[in-house]
């Protein structure tokens, strides 16, 4: 774990709620000067603790109308099936996020599609001409209640 300071914290906080600020804003919200901000972000990023800038898009604005959160077991948990998957699910657009997880499945994917033909395409392609998978539970998402990416920070 890398040692952050007030001065880091305070500006991983504030980039994490609006990432356009100028370095003029972020200097007055950290209380430090516009060139000193500008530093601290480059090293932030340079050390891996911004890992990227993002915009967070609404998928119904851009034709994305379902979600899902997909539950998917591999047939075998070897580690060149397991290294063959998160390549697959990292190479895959629809794949909006992956997780390696613990518990009944092997991993925890959210989904984006079109429509319900859309998603059906996607499994057949994805999944289904898949040897190293066993199985997938899809649940669809009814209402998405929060995007962010933000990581609660504490000094």
């Amino acid at each position: 774990m890398v040692e952050l300071d007030r001065a880091d914290i305070a500006l991983l906080q504030a980039v994490q709620k609006n990432n356009r600020l100028n370095s003029e804003e972020l200097a007055e919200i950290v209380h430090l000067s516009p060139t000193a901000c500008q530093r601290r972000l480059r090293r932030l990023r340079n050390e891996g603790i911004i890992e990227g800038d993002v915009s967070i898009v609404s998928p119904k604005a851009v034709g994305r109308h379902i979600t899902m959160i997909v539950m998917v077991s591999l047939e075998r948990e070897r580690a060149d099936i397991v290294d063959r998957f998160k390549a697959a699910i990292r190479n895959t657009r629809e794949v909006m996020m992956g997780y390696y997880v613990t518990g009944d499945a092997d991993f925890m994917l959210v989904v984006t599609a079109k429509d319900m033909e859309d998603y059906e395409l996607f499994t057949r392609r994805f999944f289904y001409e898949n040897h190293d998978i066993k199985g997938f539970k899809t649940m669809v998402v009814m209402d998405r209640l929060k995007a962010s990416f933000a990581i609660p920070i504490e000094a």
